[in-house]
This record gives C-alpha cells, sequence and structure tokens, in this order.
C-alpha cells in the first residue's frame, strides 16, 4: 500500500489468480517459492487486500509479465518483447514474447525471459571479443544459471548437430577443455565459433573440429586456450 493509503490494483483474490494463471502455480506453497516469499507474508497480504509492490517488479523481472495485467487485467500479459519493454498498450499479442501458463510441479514448465547474443558481437576496448545483444528467449528455468551467455548460431560448421540459427547456452564458468567436448571459441576475424575441442599433447596444441566436413581443422596452442575459451555447450535449443 502507498503513501496515499490506496492499493495498486483489483482485489488481492483477483490479482493472486492472475499470477497463479500466468506461472501455473496452485497452492500458496508454491506462489511463495515463485515470489521468493515466506508463506506468511502471503497470509499478511491477503489479510490486507492489497499485494505488495514488490510481488509486481518480481513478476516483472522473472517472467516479463506485465504489471497492469496482474494489477487490472488491462494490456497484455508480458511486455518483454524481443526488442526489449514496451508499454502496456503496444505491442501487439501477436508480437509479445509470452509463455503459457503450466503446472509448477514439473520444473521444465517454468520459463524465464533471458537475452540472446550475436555471434559475431563487437569489440571492446582492450580489442577482445564482446557480447552483443540481439533478442530476448523463454528457455526452462532449469537451463538458467549465473554463469550462463546465450547465443544464437549463425554459421552452419557444427551442422548438423547444431543447426544455423539454434540457440546455444554456454557455461562461462566451465573453460578447462575436456578433449572431445563442444565449446564456444574465441578466433581472429570470425569472431566466437561453436567447436569440438580436442587435445593433441604431442604437438602443445589444441584442435578445433567443426561438425560439417566442408571445414578445416584450426588450432591453437596450450598456452592460448584460456584467452580462446568462452565457455562448454551445456544445452541447445532448436527445430528438428
Amino acid at each position: 500500500m502507498g503513501k496515499s493509503g490506496k492499493k495498486y490494483g483489483e482485489s488481492f483474490e483477483s490479482v493472486v489468480d492472475r499470477i497463479k494463471e500466468a506461472t501455473g502455480t496452485r497452492t500458496q506453497v508454491e506462489l511463495a517459492q515463485v515470489l521468493g516469499i515466506r508463506q506468511s507474508s502471503i497470509s499478511d497480504a491477503k489479510r490486507r487486500d492489497s499485494v505488495p509492490a514488490d510481488w509486481f517488479l518480481t513478476l516483472f523481472r522473472e517472467f516479463g509479465l506485465n504489471p497492469d495485467w496482474l494489477a487490472l487485467g488491462r494490456g497484455p500479459q508480458h511486455i518483454k518483447t524481443k526488442e526489449g519493454y514496451k508499454p502496456f498498450d503496444q505491442p501487439a499479442l501477436s508480437e509479445t514474447l509470452r509463455e503459457e501458463g503450466s503446472p509448477y510441479g514439473d520444473p521444465l514448465a517454468s520459463a524465464k525471459v533471458v537475452t540472446y547474443y550475436a555471434m559475431a558481437g563487437g569489440t571492446a576496448e582492450d580489442g577482445g571479443w564482446k557480447p552483443q545483444p540481439a533478442g530476448k528467449i523463454a528457455i526452462p528455468k532449469t537451463f538458467d544459471r549465473k554463469s550462463l551467455l546465450v547465443v544464437r548460431m549463425d554459421g552452419a560448421g557444427m551442422e548438423p548437430l547444431i543447426r544455423r540459427g539454434a540457440f546455444v547456452g554456454l557455461d562461462r564458468d566451465q573453460v578447462s577443455v575436456l578433449s572431445g567436448e563442444v565449446y564456444g571459441v574465441l578466433l581472429p576475424f570470425e569472431g566466437l565459433v561453436v567447436r569440438r575441442v580436442f587435445l593433441e599433447a604431442e604437438k602443445n596444441r589444441f584442435v578445433l573440429r567443426a561438425e560439417n566436413s566442408g571445414h578445416t581443422d584450426q588450432h591453437f596452442g596450450f598456452e592460448e586456450y584460456r584467452d580462446k575459451i568462452v565457455g562448454r555447450v551445456v544445452w541447445m535449443i532448436q527445430e528438428i
């Protein structure tokens, strides 16, 4: 409740019904987990018949949910689009990145909207590769992690394993090379590429191998790998 004493939105029950619809939650326990609060906080809000403002902020940040839709049933359900934030009255629903409500009990049914980046990237002040945001995508929340970098494949080097246009999740904490695993690697004049990396101990180097036989192997020395490896591929999303 604000300083004016007026609450934002309709009754507590109406707002919570919309929250449950959008997040796929059913019980107060599940709702508390989604909001990151104690269950007793929900009981307190229900007694006051007023939804706290920080609930709206959490739901916007985590799910891209429109506070006006939650509070008043007005405008689109989601307002985080591939172009970023939009006011409640635009864009059209067909242009909005949205997800369907689904049972909270299934961990893969709960999604999070994240930024994905172009593999070409830009140039940082030190001359290195700099990620450039390219849009938004909803991924299962279980796919998210603090060290995640999501990129969209713009080449055919890893086809048919990873196709052009696929979304790839890189774990930037996993930069120690395990021979034969797939990594995001920085290459001169190419930017970020995805390749299978093999160890050639007798030549003191790593081999970067594409799945596509039309691409030749590339190499870099042991002393370079910390500057080359961006992260290991931990998941991918693509059409079959």
